[in-house]
């Protein structure tokens, strides 16, 4: 595969440090001065956008630290993309609460009449990016599409693992942190091999023509999460990162390109799948 063109990189980011809640990681992820510098960190390493989490407009600590990351980003010639963690306090309006939230997004962050500045914005072939984590499950999202396709841009949406239920609705899918057949293993030796495997396959015989964005990670273990479930993927003392990043390689070429690879995560301390500070060598 002589000559394949790599793809843009991206990084997921964690907004939400320096509230209670969540552990103390020596930042507040509000704080100007450190995503400056963790803009520079990224860049430095070939990453070009943060995909940040997002939950809309109520959670108002998250969408004020991402407010802070776009002009930032917009200082520093770098990227944003929102993800979307799905609005599921409430099955029975679930869809209207998304389609609240995105269209708050969209004013506010994307569309002509952005309060920051829209450059920032992660764009592909034209439109913006914007990726969801699905929760509950109950959301049409043939309706969420009809409502996002009347915005002057309509987004690319790019939805998390590949899901036939809203292939018609959404513009791609994106591998996530998964151990893959067998699941979750005691000793952390699922690393997501057969995972992603399956996703690049999937992806490129059954939906050529939908965007797929690849994922790399370190490891994970959600040991210091109140949500903790203990579960652990081995970092195999830094193979797992080098082998998820080179996994695409086996389905595409310099002739079928994967656009996006996308690292998860830049900070998550808290399910360890953080890189910002390194990746464990075992040395």
């Amino acid at each position: 595969m002589g000559g394949q063109e790599q793809p843009t990189m991206l990084a997921v980011y964690l907004p939400w440090f320096g509230q209670p809640g969540h552990i103390n990681v020596g930042y507040s992820s509000q704080d100007r001065v450190v995503i400056e510098k963790q803009i520079d960190q990224a860049k430095q390493l070939g990453i070009s956008a943060f995909v940040v989490n997002w939950y809309g407009k109520k959670h108002t600590f998250e969408d004020r630290a991402y407010a802070t990351m776009q002009e930032v980003a917009s200082e520093k010639q770098f990227k944003v993309a929102i993800m979307y963690d799905e609005n599921d306090s409430d099955p029975a309006t679930e869809t209207d609460d998304v389609i609240s939230d995105l269209k708050y997004a969209y004013d506010r962050y994307i569309g002509e009449q952005a309060v920051v500045p829209r450059g920032a914005y992660l764009q592909y072939n034209g439109r913006p990016m914007i990726f969801i984590f699905p929760k509950g499950d109950h959301a049409d999202w043939a309706r969420v599409r009809q409502a996002t396709n009347s915005w002057e841009n309509p987004p690319l949406i790019i939805f998390k693992d590949v899901r036939p239920r809203v292939a018609n609705d959404v513009d791609g899918f994106y591998a996530w942190v998964t151990p893959g057949k067998g699941g979750w293993q005691a000793n952390g030796s699922s690393w997501g091999q057969t995972y992603l495997d399956n996703f690049y396959k999937t992806m490129v015989t059954q939906y050529p023509n939908k965007i797929a964005v690849g994922g790399a990670w370190p490891g994970f273990n959600d040991a210091k999460a109140s949500w903790s479930q203990n579960r652990k993927m081995s970092s195999r003392c830094g193979q797992t990162f080098n082998d998820t990043l080179r996994m695409f390689r086996r389905y595409y070429s310099a002739d079928h390109q994967l656009p996006f690879l996308m690292i998860e995560t830049w900070n998550d301390y808290e399910e360890g799948t953080d890189v910002e500070r390194g990746i464990s060598t075992c040395r």
